[in-house]
């Protein structure tokens, strides 16, 4: 058995004797980590409130860490602390209160007796540094399932029953958060009785950090099958009406950005859980709280970028997203005209390359909302610099199949609305002057794109993709076929911001007309 360094020695005054001999092959330890598991149950035994009870054995005692996890059955009562009785105490160092002199060891050593009899938790700073590092152990799988199997669970049940600082609180919720991060772990959080309700009861905390890590916690515990678990325990509308309210009046970048997940993730989980907490939200006003946050944020944004707040104003997004494609609640969203201008506004931006992300999803959102709203597309289509922003996104979109596939279907909406046989030559102009500016753009996604078609034309979001492009690049071509039609004296535009090439224009016609032959032979 590996020995302890020379620190973790004194530090958790527990060091396995070298004449004692290794324990048999079927009761040592099945678990591969450069950790020594001694060392991770001497962790867990270190969280341990000092007023628990166990059942009829120690099962965190020195018996059973030579044998592995092998004892079930804990069971956990608020009683006074006595010697003996099959009771565990919490293998801690003396508390630290900071410097002090000799003459205050006796009332330190007092105060820390009263505390201990009172079920205080004491020795605050050795219990934040164990638990710190469990906290950094749990992230690895091997670690917290060894964890789980060794009743760490348990033993933060006891901990946030009776904890009186904010800061074990947050270690507490912070190790649970990162177990929940393993499908073992967290079907076993789900499953250990009480737990759940314990986390969720710390979202009426006032701490920041608690706050934040609570949220964590729940965000993922509602992922899987035993998401139901965690939604069950929500469900109550004054639960769910403090984390409405965590997320509109949080000032904290953290926080916000920790409650919009929870948010989104009882959107995004199993059916069961959308089914479970998404009437009493909508209920609650969840689409006007998202929508009220996203306003905010864009205030900001188009102020001044701070890059700290992209994040939680892309979960916003996606959030409003998820809830754009639920049949029952899409027509809050897409009816919603302050949302669309939002949209609308971030969509124009200059400079986009530094919000790429949320410009790729506000362009899907729109996507959804004309899906459902078709009477917007026609005023959108007399804004030509809102499909020159479209144009501008679709680069940002490279890789994404779904992304792409939503701003083809914009411009092909868009576009289907224009008459170009009567809209005047000044109108005509700003439509050709930006495709012109496009050509590369359109003559690469047509070349990159022509054994895909073919490839995966079975595939649905392929599918409706192809015919998406088709439409809008058989609309380009009739466009720029009008222009070209036009009379040599009303095509003639200074060199300016608007000015054509018309081997631009003419590259790009033959261009549609080689690859999408098909789209000449309707042209009128």
């Amino acid at each position: 058995m590996k020995r302890f360094k020379e620190e973790n020695q004194e530090e958790l005054e527990f060091c396995p004797s070298a004449h004692h001999p290794s324990a048999p092959a079927h009761e040592s330890f099945d678990i591969s980590t450069t950790v020594d598991p001694s060392y991770v149950i001497a962790l867990i035994r270190k969280l341990l409130p000092s007023d628990v009870k166990i059942g009829e054995k120690d099962a965190l005692g020195s018996d059973e860490l030579d044998k592995g996890p092998k004892t079930k059955g804990l069971e956990f009562h608020a009683v006074n602390l006595s010697e003996n009785g099959g009771e565990v105490e919490a293998v801690a160092a003396a508390p630290n209160f900071g410097e002090v002199d000799n003459t205050k060891a006796v009332d330190d050593e007092l105060q820390h007796h009263h505390d201990k009899h009172q079920g205080v938790m004491v020795g605050e700073e050795t219990w934040e540094e164990c638990g710190c590092i469990l906290w950094d152990l749990a992230a690895s799988e091997d670690h917290a399932e060894f964890m789980v199997q060794n009743l760490i669970l348990e033993v933060l049940l006891a901990t946030l029953v009776v904890s009186q600082s904010s800061r074990i609180t947050e270690i507490s919720l912070g190790i649970i958060g990162n177990l929940a991060c393993h499908e073992t772990p967290r079907k076993q959080i789900a499953s250990t009785n009480g737990l759940v309700k314990v986390i969720v009861d710390q979202l009426f905390l006032d701490d920041v950090p608690c706050l934040c890590e609570a949220c964590r916690s729940i965000t993922l515990c509602l992922q899987g099958g035993e998401g139901v678990v965690c939604a069950e325990a929500l469900q109550d509308e004054q639960i769910l009406s403090r984390i409405l309210w965590i997320a509109d009046n949080a000032l904290n970048l953290q926080l916000i950005e920790k409650s919009v997940g929870l948010l989104l993730a009882s959107l995004e989980s199993r059916k069961e859980v959308a089914d479970i907490l998404l009437p009493p939200l909508m209920k609650l006003g969840l689409s006007g709280l998202l929508i009220n946050l996203f306003a905010s944020e864009m205030s900001i944004l188009t102020g001044e970028r701070t890059s700290e707040r992209y994040a939680v104003l892309e979960l916003i997004l996606r959030t409003i997203e998820a809830l754009s494609v639920i049949d029952e609640y899409s027509e809050q969203i897409c009816l919603n005209k302050e949302l669309f201008q939002l949209l609308n506004e971030l969509i124009k931006l200059p400079d986009k390359i530094e919000v790429a992300n949320l410009c790729v999803t506000a362009a899907v959102l729109i996507a959804n909302i004309l899906t459902d709203a078709t009477d917007l597309a026609s005023d959108l289509s007399q804004d030509p610099t809102f499909l020159q922003g479209i144009f501008d996104i679709y680069p940002l979109a490279s890789g994404d199949m779904e992304a792409q596939s939503a701003l083809w279907s914009i411009i092909a909406r868009l576009l289907s609305q224009v008459q170009e046989s009567e809209m005047s030559p000044s109108d005509l102009h700003l439509f050709v002057a930006m495709f012109a500016t496009k050509v590369d753009l359109i003559e690469d996604e047509l070349l990159d794109h022509q054994l895909d078609d073919v490839e995966h034309e079975s595939s649905a979001t392929c599918g409706t993709k192809v015919n998406a492009r088709r439409i809008a690049l058989k609309r380009i071509f009739d466009i720029l076929t009008q222009w070209k039609s036009l009379e040599d004296d009303k095509k003639k535009v200074s060199k300016g911001e608007n000015y054509i090439n018309e081997e631009d224009v003419d590259n790009l016609l033959n261009c549609c007309h080689k690859t999408w032959g098909s789209c000449t032979m309707d042209h009128s």
